[in-house]
């Protein structure tokens, strides 16, 4: 039988069958299989890059927050916009309405924020069980960050890297335990005094859980 034309229709076991019976010599059977084993191997790369797509879509999406802040009034003072980083979270700050100056932001252990004191949001989120203050040699509670300034017409734009939390599935995650709240307190942190930095009282906050609204 003839072997022209043979690579669209010959399937491996034809083939196969074709080298036993003489009519295929053994350099095009192994060729057949090369490209063969080449096809899947592309298809199989193809396959896992769209499901790493896919994934890291998903991942992306879960892996960011937006914080709305408010005062004890319910007057909105702008939002937080919290997102994974490889070293623990990022925190873009537009906030508005607060006195200009230097003004202590942390994270709360509890997913509340009931008004007027705020105190619902509970201690500072401490997994460790650490002493208060970036610069406490027994510190630092994973919800320390460092301050933020309002300018003169009350308005903060800023950006806030957070070490020791992230928002993942962890013990050290904003969602844990059902989730924290992030509180901003009336003065600067002193970044070393237990258990609030001498911040003064809490002037607003936000619920970050995964249902928040």
């Amino acid at each position: 039988m003839p072997v022209g034309g043979f690579w669209p229709r010959l399937t491996p076991l034809s083939l196969n069958s074709a080298w036993f019976a003489g009519q295929v010599p053994a350099w095009r059977w192994t060729r057949a299989l090369s490209a063969l084993s080449l096809l899947i191997m592309r298809k199989t790369i193809l396959l896992l890059s769209l499901f790493s797509l896919v994934s890291a879509k998903g991942m992306a999406k879960g892996s960011a927050a937006t914080v709305a802040v408010k005062d004890a009034t319910g007057k909105d003072m702008g939002s937080v916009k919290i997102k994974s980083i490889a070293t623990g979270v990022e925190l873009k700050l537009n906030l508005h309405g607060f006195t200009p100056g230097e003004h202590a932001i942390h994270f709360h252990q509890n997913a509340k924020c009931d008004a007027p004191d705020f105190k619902s949001a509970g201690p500072h989120f401490n997994p460790d069980g650490k002493k208060h203050g970036l610069e406490n040699p027994e510190g630092c509670h994973a919800g320390d960050m460092l301050n933020f300034t309002a300018d003169d017409k009350g308005n903060a734009k800023a950006t806030i890297v957070n070490k020791s939390v992230s928002l993942g599935t962890d013990d050290h995650s904003l969602y844990s335990n059902g989730g924290t709240a992030l509180v901003v307190h009336a003065k600067a942190d002193d970044m070393k005094t237990d258990p609030a930095g001498n911040a003064g009282d809490r002037i607003a906050c936000g619920v970050i859980a995964k249902d928040a609204k």
